[in-house]
């Protein structure tokens, strides 16, 4: 069990210095034993003291950080079995598959796949973030050098670098330089060498058993080495037991502190079929359920982005609602003419506001005002969508400057404004707008012919 702010704050300073970033000790403990704030925050705290808090307070599934920089990849770091509970932490990892078998051409274009699968979702950018590069018997040359390429043509990829032979792993990881690895994997009987690599580089480790037993085997002795970053695979042989395998090891981590499982996992969809869209709804199933990581043996668009949305959104914390950004969206080509609208940043509110003006072909101006999250009629209830706020963020956005009218359409919804905004927006002409966004299209083209 964590400790609680009280048990943290006595083995604190108690100086209530504020070089934390906290008022006082009990505030920064609090914060601490919540999750909140790190303890390497406080510059004051003795370093086994720092330790022992960092590992008392530490999630039941261990944080693996791969990467560096920019390019971190986080995997683990859960607290609870179902995000309604609180949240989920790491969104899965996403990568593909490319092996010292391939030929120049698909090597290139699993490669380019990689990088150029991009998509922005509110704000989100969707993006892959590994490449698991595997060693089928070429030998250490052309392992190295297919870490060599993947590296210098995607600098971004976090590399998972799967190979039996320690030398070529050893030579991989110096090409990683700083950028961490993940090393697989360590099985049963190679898992005392590879434990002393993925020590001697510090790099995380994957664990490989034939079994959930064998696998928390495998932890066990490797934890007794001294290694703290490890990944499991469990080896299930079908798609039923990794299924099995996923929810066993969250539960034993999480309900029975399990330290052996305490750790993120990371599975191979393709190993189970050679269908592509079955192992895209394995993956589907992983993701919520609960890989930390899914490589796949192929990228596709059409595939990818549902993935990648789906993670996005069970990731999400269900405690803060999905927004947008405030701003000014253009949307089909506006000009100076064109009709100015308004609405909310809930997310679903902009996605189906835009999705309309979209589907009329009208070029338009969308402004979205901040609302913390909350729809039109929540908004205007709360205070944080009525005339006055509505009339600061139009000053301000620039959106005068844009357009040669002072028109403004606000949704249906907030027609009883209408008086109340004109006043504070003297130059602008307040028109109401259909209640409904399925009206717009045609609401547009009236406004077009006008």
């Amino acid at each position: 069990m964590g400790l609680t702010g009280i048990q943290i704050m006595q083995k604190l300073p108690k100086t209530n210095c504020g070089d934390c970033g906290f008022p006082t000790c009990l505030a920064f403990a609090m914060k601490v034993a919540a999750g909140q704030a790190e303890i390497d925050k406080c510059p004051h705290v003795d370093p086994a003291v720092k330790e022992e808090i960092a590992e008392a307070s530490a999630p039941p599934i261990r944080t693996v950080v791969l990467g560096s920089g920019e390019h971190q990849v986080k995997l683990g770091g859960e607290t609870v079995l179902f995000r309604h509970e609180k949240r989920f932490e790491n969104p899965t990892a996403i990568g593909v598959r490319i092996a010292t078998d391939m030929d120049a051409g698909e090597v290139d274009r699993r490669v380019e796949a990689f990088k150029k699968f991009r998509w922005e979702r509110v704000g989100v950018m969707l993006v892959p973030q590994m490449v698991a590069v595997e060693d089928t018997g070429a030998g250490k040359e052309a392992f190295v050098n297919l870490v060599k390429k993947v590296r210098e043509e995607a600098p971004e990829a976090v590399l998972v670098l799967m190979s039996g032979d320690k030398e070529a792993l050893s030579a991989a990881c110096e090409l990683c330089g700083e950028h961490k690895p993940l090393l697989y994997a360590a099985t049963l009987d190679n898992f005392k060498e590879m434990g002393e690599l993925a020590k001697e580089k510090k790099v995380p480790l994957a664990v490989k058993g034939e079994s959930l037993s064998e696998t928390a085997r495998i932890s066990e002795e490797l934890i007794k080495m001294g290694l703290k970053d490890l990944v499991l695979d469990t080896g299930a042989k079908s798609v039923r037991e990794l299924y099995e395998d996923q929810i066993i090891l969250r539960r034993a981590a999480i309900k029975k502190r399990f330290k052996p499982f305490g750790f993120p996992s990371i599975t191979f969809p393709y190993r189970y079929t050679d269908n592509f869209l079955a192992e895209a709804m394995l993956a589907s199933v992983l993701i919520p359920k609960y890989a930390g990581a899914v490589i796949l043996s192929d990228f596709r668009g059409d595939v990818l982005f549902p993935l990648f949305v789906e993670r996005m959104n069970i990731f999400t914390d269900p405690q803060k609602p999905l927004v947008v950004q405030e701003g000014i969206y253009p949307i089909n080509g506006p000009d100076e003419n064109s009709p100015v609208l308004i609405t909310c940043n809930f997310a679903l509110t902009y996605f189906i506001v835009s999705g309309e003006i979209e589907g009329s072909r009208v070029p338009s101006w969308l402004l979205i005002k901040d609302t913390e999250g909350l729809s039109v009629l929540t908004a205007w209830a709360a205070g944080k969508f009525g005339a006055d706020t509505i009339a600061e963020f139009v000053k301000k956005s620039g959106i005068a400057d844009k357009v040669k009218h002072r028109k403004l359409v606000i949704p249906g919804y907030l027609a009883s404004i209408k008086g109340e905004l004109e006043d504070e927006l003297s130059d602008w002409e307040i028109i109401i707008g259909p209640r409904e966004a399925s009206s717009l299209p045609a609401f547009l083209k009236e406004w077009k012919a006008a």
